[in-house]
């Protein structure tokens, strides 16, 4: 028994594949996010805490919780991955990002780069039913 090796693999459990998931830097484990990224999360966070409290206090305490429950259904409402991406327009109504003007909306989509791999439909789906951790379609080359 001591000729033959066996590597083992949980089912779920994320390992470093370099063939799936591309090199990965080390810069990226240890510097977290920049820290105006962070201030704005941060500042968004409450700005939603205090949207709920202001909801709550004209309507009555069940129409956030409403709000919050028609918000994790629209989440969950996509396709599977493929050729076709999401677009989640019910859950942008929602929450207000239609009207945001973001980077995409003015310079190009990053699923239009000619340096994006096409998305591998069977690890998205694996990764979509818990059989596989890690991004569901890795980015870039």
């Amino acid at each position: 028994m001591e000729g033959t090796k066996i590597i083992e693999q949980g089912i779920g459990e994320l390992k470093n594949d370099a063939l799936r998931f591309g090199l990965q830097g080390v810069k990226s484990d240890i510097v977290g996010s920049h820290p105006l990224e962070s201030s704005y999360q941060s500042a968004s966070i409450r700005e939603e805490q205090m949207k709920r409290k202001i909801l709550a206090n004209t309507y009555g305490s069940a129409f956030p919780l409403k709000m919050e429950l028609d918000r994790k259904i629209l989440s969950r409402f996509q396709r599977p991955p493929g050729a076709i991406p999401s677009s989640m327009l019910g859950l942008e109504s929602i929450t207000g990002a239609l009207d945001n003007f973001g980077v995409e909306d003015y310079l190009n989509d990053p699923r239009d780069s000619e340096t994006l791999r096409a998305p591998d439909m069977h690890h998205g789906m694996e990764v979509r039913l818990g059989i596989s951790k890690g991004p569901v379609c890795p980015s870039f080359f």
